[in-house]
């Protein structure tokens, strides 16, 4: 049974390694003739801590500057992601008439990629992993380790390249 990949949900951390997954998402997405969805998901602890100054703030001033925290944060990615298309677009510009869409949201990242995918009708999903070793993984656990036990589409996980 061929392959029939239309929709790739492209899951990013903004680290290193995403770099490298996004290349392997967009040479997929040139031989299918797919869009890709870009993903990213701000850890439900990012950007909720608070300073010294904001306690004595009252509980709804601490709401709206936390609000506004939030969707600065989100303008600054989704303002990061456009610039390194553009960058990469530099030597491909077909890159640009893959991107479907940037989405940004807040939660548990591997909960939201599952959540995500279904939402999008994504047909496969595309992100990096640190290869952080036995010992974090064993404690931790992995956001790519969580959404393949759950998946029920093709993962593919891309590690770090080699020096």
């Amino acid at each position: 049974m061929p392959m029939d990949i239309k929709r790739i949900l492209y899951a990013t951390d903004l680290s290193y390694n995403s770099v490298n997954a996004f290349d392997y998402a967009i040479n997929l997405a040139i031989k299918f003739d797919a869009e890709i969805t870009i993903l990213h998901v701000m850890d439900e602890i990012e950007g909720t801590s608070l300073n010294m100054v904001s306690l004595y703030l009252r509980e709804a001033q601490m709401e709206e500057n936390l609000q506004k925290k939030r969707t600065r944060i989100r303008e600054e990615i989704k303002d990061h992601l456009n610039g390194f298309i553009d960058r990469k677009a530099a030597d491909n510009p077909e890159i640009v008439n893959r991107i479907k869409s940037i989405e940004i949201c807040k939660g548990y990242p591997a909960e939201e990629i599952i959540k995500k995918v279904d939402d999008f009708h994504c047909d496969v999903i595309v992100m990096g992993t640190h290869g952080k070793g036995i010992v974090s993984q064993a404690f931790f656990g992995s956001v790519a380790k969580k959404v393949l036990r759950r998946i029920r589409k093709p993962v593919f996980i891309v590690p770090l390249p080699k020096e």
